[in-house]
């Protein structure tokens, strides 16, 4: 293809995804239902700020019609009202393709008033929604203070302003960038009532840590990738990641326990958690037992389950190198592994372990796959990560294995 012919190429994928957000979406016919096509973890991020614009960079996965945002309050100690909110498809920065801004309603009006400790769906947006489209949602807030909720390692550049710019496409006024996303945790599309959605319950690892910013490689993103080219019933991921979190106890975030009904078991169309944490606990040094962990892990896997979802256990990584491994703790990991490995508890396992570690020191990451610090892996590690995963076991067909 030539250079002229590449161009046009971009282009018309540019203009075409505008244009799906004002089509007539096929996805969106009686009996569908609405499925997560996009979410982050909720948390405290510092104070709010009044008069403040935030247009935020997501990436969709699993397409579909009718989408919905969901704003959230959950760390407020005071209402939030946002006055405005618009949701367009990014061109370049903070510029939206032509055409494509579209302001959304709560329930007919143009602005929302969220209770501390709350969260609210948008109206329905009519038209369709391509899969791995980079969507754009503008807010403004005129008079936030107090506790911000969002979510601080986005590992994408969105923008801010003072003032009320939302339903310009232009990126004149949205100069500062900012690396979090915030009061935005969902966004969801109506598709066939046969689709659903996974949601990875994790740390930073499934946070996207030391994966390159704005390309979308977390691991989470490459999988999101696989099951848009497969024929399966799953194609939404959700990823619910939360860097430094914890299985057991709160710290970085609320532990996996504490933000389980909010982060995952509370978005539409999940099918399935796949639950890939542990290393936080582990390293700490907090006396943290191997049967602690699967006391945790066990207690996730029930509450799912009672909740209708499958839920696949992915084994903890090797950290040898890290500052906080020693011998304990890598005991610790191994009779945890052991456990998702052999108890038959979880619907179905992924050993993320397995794909990890170097076949000289298994109690090390795989250089070629290793960022440098020894816990998180490069971009080729997260894709080994997402690759390692069998996508059968996500559909779960079967439903839930009896918790009695």
């Amino acid at each position: 293809m030539t250079v002229r012919g590449a161009a046009i190429g971009g282009l018309s994928a540019v203009l075409l995804a505008a244009a799906a957000l004002y089509a007539t979406p096929a996805e969106a016919a009686p009996g569908g239902h609405h499925v997560v096509t996009w979410a982050a973890s909720a948390d405290r991020l510092g104070e709010g700020a009044p008069d403040c614009g935030y247009r935020m960079v997501v990436h969709t996965s699993v397409g579909g019609g009718d989408l919905r945002i969901r704003l959230s309050n959950a760390f407020g100690d005071q209402p939030l009202t946002l006055d405005s909110v618009y949701v367009g498809v990014q061109k370049s920065g903070a510029e939206l393709t032509r055409g494509s801004n579209r302001r959304l309603t709560f329930g007919g009006g143009h602005g929302v008033t969220i209770p501390a400790g709350e969260a609210v769906f948008s109206d329905a947006l009519p038209g369709s929604l391509p899969a791995a489209t980079n969507l754009v949602v503008s807010l403004h807030t005129p008079d936030a203070a107090g506790p911000a909720t969002g979510h601080g390692m986005a590992m994408q550049t969105s923008y801010t302003t003072q003032g009320d710019h939302t339903g310009e496409e232009s990126a004149a006024h949205w100069t500062a960038t900012t690396a979090s996303w915030f009061y935005l945790d969902a966004a969801t599309v109506r598709t066939s009532a046969a689709t659903g959605a996974v949601a990875a319950l994790g740390d930073s690892i499934t946070d996207g840590w030391q994966s390159t910013a704005d390309l979308n490689r977390r691991w989470p993103d490459y999988l999101a990738r696989r099951l848009q080219r497969v024929a399966t019933g799953v194609k939404g991921v959700a990823n619910e990641g939360i860097s430094g979190n914890k299985v057991l106890a709160d710290g970085a975030g609320q532990s996996a326990l504490n933000r389980l009904d909010r982060d995952v078991l509370s978005l539409p169309g999940v099918r399935t958690v796949f639950l890939f944490e542990g290393v936080n606990d582990i390293k700490a040094h907090t006396g943290v037992t191997a049967d602690d962990m699967i006391a945790g892990y066990r207690r996730i896997i029930e509450r799912a389950h009672a909740a209708g979802k499958c839920v696949v256990g992915a084994t903890v990584g090797p950290f040898k190198g890290w500052s906080e491994w020693d011998v304990a703790a890598e005991r610790v990991r191994q009779d945890v592994n052991a456990f998702v490995r052999d108890s038959g508890e979880f619907d179905a396992v992924t050993d993320f372990d397995r794909a990890l570690r170097s076949p000289y020191d298994p109690e090390r990451i795989l250089p070629f796959l290793d960022n440098g610090d020894h816990l998180h892996p490069n971009d080729k590690g997260m894709q080994v990560l997402a690759d390692a995963i069998d996508l059968t076991a996500l559909d779960c067909a079967g439903g839930p294995r009896s918790t009695g």
